[in-house]
């Protein structure tokens, strides 16, 4: 069997870390030591856009990391229409040699049919994945109806599947990837407990375990992305432990 991709999610090292850092490029040969095999750049954490995208895409390459992109956007910004700004965010995807760019699903594609989205979608060339995310259009329901319409049309590549996530909207992890696992594409591994304030990402060391029994429900052979806190004085090593406790999990 294939070893599983292990990729870091740059957000896991927290906003005001990556920043005091001097940005993501800081953590890119981090990542590649720790042995993992991609990184998740983050828009929301670029100081500036084009420039620091040609930066991170060759350091990248030259620590023999591939990337995704992210982007804290909806793809519809109301029903049926897509964010006027896709073609700039898959351009900034293509400035980063990006493998896939990631969004929330926001409004859903409404009535259009599988035939309409695949044409709006076929001149984008980097598969296009959404993810679940802590709003109300991150639920279930909107998810399932989403793909169980539209899934395996060109330009939309699956769903990016957020064991966490779900919490914040008050759904059960467990039900959305006995419903949802057959679309996924790939995995942001992440745990959370409930406190006062309500629900934080904690490690999965810290965590009830459940995430091994969502992960058993994936696709064997999608990448998993590593997106709980990654902390401590030795950063490496903590990278590397849970790399390798995922990679063989």
């Amino acid at each position: 069997m294939m070893e599983r991709k292990i990729i870091v999610v740059t957000a896991a090292f927290g906003a005001e870390i990556v920043r005091q850092a001097g940005g993501q490029e800081f953590f890119i040969p981090l990542i590649a030591q720790a042995g993992a095999d991609g990184v998740e750049i983050r828009r929301e954490l670029l100081p500036s856009i084009n420039e620091t995208l040609i930066n991170l895409a060759e350091l990248a390459e030259k620590n023999n990391l591939f990337t995704y992109y992210s982007v804290p956007e909806y793809l519809f910004i109301a029903p049926g229409i897509l964010n006027p700004q896709l073609a700039q965010f898959i351009q900034e995807a293509t400035l980063l040699n990006a493998q896939a760019i990631k969004f929330a699903l926001g409004a859903g594609a409404g009535a259009l049919t599988k035939e309409q989205l695949s044409q709006q979608l076929s001149h984008f060339t980097i598969p296009l994945l959404i993810e679940n995310d802590q709003t109300l259009t991150g639920k279930l329901s909107p998810m399932l109806t989403y793909f169980e319409k539209y899934h395996g049309l060109s330009g939309a590549q699956g769903m990016t599947f957020d064991m966490a996530n779900w919490l914040w909207v008050d759904e059960s992890p467990i039900a959305a990837a006995e419903q949802l696992a057959e679309y996924v594409s790939y995995c942001h591994v992440k745990a959370a407990t409930r406190s006062a304030s309500g629900w934080r990402a904690i490690s999965l060391d810290d965590s009830n375990g459940e995430w091994r029994q969502l992960l058993s429900m994936m696709p064997k052979e999608i990448p998993l992305g590593i997106e709980f806190p990654l902390e401590g004085p030795d950063l490496a090593a903590v990278v590397h432990y849970y790399v390798e406790l995922l990679r063989h999990a």
